[in-house]
């Protein structure tokens, strides 16, 4: 997590001595008032902290020429995932969504009505507050919110993120089970711990499954679980 403090003090220095502009070093502050409130202890129990689980639609795996086009999250309080915390929203396209519509079944015309991309990153980032994130395969969905927070904040997200699928593959590796094809998909993972399956590849539910998964990985762990051990 030094890394990650050091990384925000270079971002805070660079707004404030390259001079960007006003817009933009105004609009910093809300993602700099994420960084205050979302502090990550190692060993604090993890029912003391609130999580947002998030899951994104793109329109590529590559978050240089992609697009967000979705972006669903539900929040787990208390060791428990309150519905109505449930956020689903579709975003506006420059692009359109291509061959990913074969995926995720979103259509251009779903699209002409979403959101702005630098409305939802705002609503998102407002959500993120005090909360640590959770996604399945991060790395991914990060680079996009990256993506946006550098277009509109001047800096990457910078948030303390836990990852299912890499909970998995740890969890696996230690149990000398072979990481086959597949093996560390979402509804594949969610399928060994004997979870109801869901409508793969929407935002929303993607993240309702995240989020199920993520305290099936902590029971499993046993009592007394602390946020260093979820790393």
């Amino acid at each position: 997590m030094w890394d990650m403090k050091l990384k925000r003090l270079y971002y805070r220095l660079k707004l404030l001595t390259f001079g960007r502009s006003t817009d933009t070093r105004l609009a910093f502050s809300l993602l700099e008032k994420c960084w205050q409130e979302s502090g990550f202890s190692s060993n604090r129990d993890w029912r003391e902290q609130e999580f947002l689980v998030v899951d994104a639609e793109m329109s590529s795996l590559d978050a240089q020429t992609g697009e967000l086009l979705s972006l669903g999250w539900v929040v787990i309080r208390e060791g428990r995932i309150p519905i109505g915390s449930a956020v689903h929203h579709l975003l506006q396209s420059k692009d359109g969504v291509g061959e990913s519509a074969t995926i995720h079944q979103i259509r251009d015309c779903e699209l002409v009505d979403g959101l702005s991309a630098e409305a939802l990153i705002g609503q998102f980032l407002e959500a993120a507050r005090g909360r640590v994130l959770v996604f399945h395969h991060a790395l991914l969905d990060v680079s996009f919110l990256d993506k946006l927070t550098r277009a509109f904040y001047g800096a990457p997200l910078l948030m303390p993120v836990l990852d299912t699928l890499q909970i998995e593959k740890r969890s696996l590796v230690r149990r000398e089970v072979p990481l086959g094809q597949n093996v560390l998909r979402l509804a594949s993972c969610c399928a060994r711990y004997n979870l109801p399956p869901s409508p793969a590849h929407n935002a929303l539910t993607d993240a309702l499954a995240t989020a199920e998964l993520f305290l099936a990985q902590i029971a499993h762990k046993g009592k007394d679980v602390r946020l260093g051990d979820l790393l």
